[in-house]
Order: structure tokens, then C-alpha cells, then sequence
């Protein structure tokens, strides 16, 4: 992004002279109060919106003068809410419905569904209208349907909302292991364990703008500045703060690091 302004009307405007780089292979949460930009600054990355002014590019291409369909190669977008993507009347056709868009047919279209199914568990599902199964496997499923085009870049919206924390860390997990495959991962959450426990570097906006961008553990480090946009860290980042006077690191991120250096001051 170079100098990205969006607005949508003369009297909103959205995004202010953002400029940055996102690095293949990342796994990026966006974070930020309600109406400060994220959904609209990454709904840039697959041509969804147009930059006002400024520019995007997206494996060195301009995003202005391609189209949506032609984005979708590289950046998969996976809503908010997952009933806003599905559409299909069975679990395979909306898994179907991607692919055979980008032409493809025959033996490799079938391999595609058949692995997208698997690797979501849905192929007990395959068959089934999404619309009567529950919130958490159509989420799996609008995701799965992106998987199956195989971009590089998944762009995912609050994939968690909805969610018990057990069904949360187990999709959490499944998108992992996608970024650990190699594809760029930019989640927007208002989930900060989601963040802390998954997400190499975060992105900080306020009010269309960036207020910080860096690796995760030095975002919140930045203790004033999220106070700013009212993100609260996870409680046991702040409980390890109070505990700096017995050795324990300021920029603990995780229940796990906490007990992994608690357990170690113990045993020295």
C-alpha cells in the first residue's frame, strides 16, 4: 500500500495515507476499535474496494486495473459472516462453485473439492444443504470454498465471531497450519489471545490510520498506544507486567510462555 486513501463519501472517510508492505507468508492480525478501518482497508487486497487515491499492489500488480475475479487467484476473502459467501445447495457445490469459476474441470477440480473436504472435515457434510447445518460448520465451509481456488493470500474476517473457544482454537489451528504451508494469513479479530497465541506481526488502525505495525510482541509492548484504541491484552500479558519484579519477562504473550518461564525461574 503507498499513500492508500478510501473514502465513501465526501464526509467519511475511511482510510488516510496508510502505507505499508505485508511479506509473503506472514500471519498478520489487524486490530482496532470498531470503525477505525479494518474491514475496509482489507476488502483493498482482492479489489473488493478501489483506493480513492493512492495505490495497491498485490504481487507487484496494481489493484486498480484488475478485477475481482482476477484477484481472487491470489487473495481468497472469507467474510465475516459466513452466510453473506454461501450460497450453493449442497456443501460440495459451494466448494465447487470456485474452481470450476477459474476454469477448471475434470480430475483436477475433483482432486481440489475432495482435499478441501478433508482438510475442513467436511466430507460428512459434503451432501448436505450448508443451510441446515450449525454456525460453526459454515463457517468451516466458507472457508473450505476459498481453499479450494488455492490462493496464496487468505484474508479472513473475524473467523472466530460466533464461536465457543474450543471451536475457535480448533479452526484457529486449521488456519495455522495453512500458514504454515506457505500462504500469507491477514486475520481481523477483536480477539487479542486470538492474536497473541497465533499472529507473527499486528497491525494497529485508528481512525484510518496505522498507529503501529510491527511483530506481535512489540505491539503490545506499546501499552499507551492500545490504550488509545481500547484493545485490551490478553490478562496474563498484563499479570506478567505486574510481575517483572520476580523475573518475569515483560512481553509474555501466552498462558503456555507464562508457565514455560515460571516453571523455569523454579527450577534455577
Amino acid at each position: 500500500m503507498r499513500d492508500l486513501w478510501y473514502q465513501y463519501t465526501e464526509d467519511i472517510v475511511a482510510l488516510k495515507g496508510i502505507s505499508l508492505d505485508i511479506k509473503e507468508g506472514d500471519f498478520v492480525a489487524v486490530i482496532g476499535q470498531n470503525g477505525s478501518g479494518k474491514t475496509t482497508l482489507v476488502k483493498h487486497f482482492n479489489g473488493l474496494h478501489k483506493p480513492t487515491r493512492g495505490q495497491v499492489f498485490v504481487d507487484g500488480q496494481d489493484t486498480q486495473s484488475l478485477p475481482v475475479g482476477e484477484l481472487a487467484r491470489t487473495v481468497g476473502y472469507v467474510f465475516q459472516n459466513p452466510d453473506h459467501q454461501i450460497f450453493s445447495a449442497t456443501t460440495r457445490d459451494e466448494i465447487t462453485f470456485g474452481p470450476r469459476n477459474l476454469g477448471l474441470e475434470g480430475d483436477e477440480l475433483e482432486e481440489r473439492i475432495e482435499e478441501a473436504l478433508v482438510y475442513f472435515g467436511l466430507t460428512e457434510y459434503a451432501e448436505s444443504p450448508p443451510a441446515v447445518l450449525g454456525f460453526g460448520i459454515r463457517r468451516k465451509i466458507s472457508i473450505a470454498a476459498v481453499y479450494s481456488m488455492r490462493p496464496r493470500v487468505f484474508v479472513l474476517d473475524e473467523p472466530t465471531t460466533g464461536l465457543d473457544w474450543k471451536s475457535a482454537m480448533g479452526l484457529m489451528r486449521i488456519i495455522q497450519a495453512m500458514n504454515e504451508k506457505g500462504h500469507t494469513i491477514i486475520l481481523v479479530t477483536h480477539d487479542m489471545k486470538i492474536v497473541c497465541e497465533f499472529a507473527r506481526s499486528s497491525l494497529v488502525l485508528r481512525d484510518g490510520q496505522v498507529l503501529v505495525y510491527d511483530d506481535t510482541r512489540t505491539v503490545f509492548k506499546h501499552s499507551e498506544i492500545l490504550k488509545e484504541t481500547q484493545i485490551e491484552p490478553p490478562q496474563i500479558t498484563e499479570l506478567a507486567k505486574k510481575m517483572t519484579s520476580f523475573g518475569m519477562p515483560d512481553d509474555v504473550l501466552t498462558v503456555d510462555e507464562f508457565h514455560a518461564t515460571y516453571t523455569n525461574r523454579r527450577r534455577r
